[in-house]
């Protein structure tokens, strides 16, 4: 079992990496796959907008491209610079990634370092759609 407030923590330490001159909205996530190894995160964004990555996605990306494609649990930390938001809920774009590479009891960890909550994957995105649908 993974330690849960120790994730935070990192994922709050990765907020520090983010990219974000437009939105100066910093967020850190760490993944962490079934082997145990964990994958972080940050946001990066782009002036065009679009090309813009969240920092969940750019754990699932490390994660995939080093060959991991089971998963434990994603600690999500986020807040304007200097502010840690009470909750950094992850876009719809990342809950549908997830939802690619997580069963429905995939762990997400919501909050903060000190203060946070543990949802899981069906809890945040109750109507999937994936390639059992296809």
């Amino acid at each position: 079992m993974a330690d849960y407030k120790r994730l935070m923590s990192l994922a709050n330490d990765m907020r520090a990496f983010s990219h974000v001159p437009y939105s100066n909205f910093r967020v850190g996530a760490v993944l962490v796959g079934k082997s145990g190894k964990e994958y972080t995160g940050c946001n990066i964004e782009n002036a065009a907008f679009s090309p813009t990555i969240c920092a969940e996605r750019t754990a699932f990306a490390k994660a995939v491209s080093e060959g991991e494609k089971e998963f434990e649990c994603i600690a999500i930390v986020g807040g304007r610079s200097g502010e840690t938001s009470p909750l950094c809920a992850p876009c719809g774009v990342c809950r549908q990634v997830m939802a690619e590479f997580c069963d429905d009891d995939f762990k997400v960890i919501l909050g903060t370092p000190d203060d946070f909550k543990v949802y899981t994957l069906k809890e945040i995105l109750p109507l999937t759609f994936t390639s059992k649908e296809l």
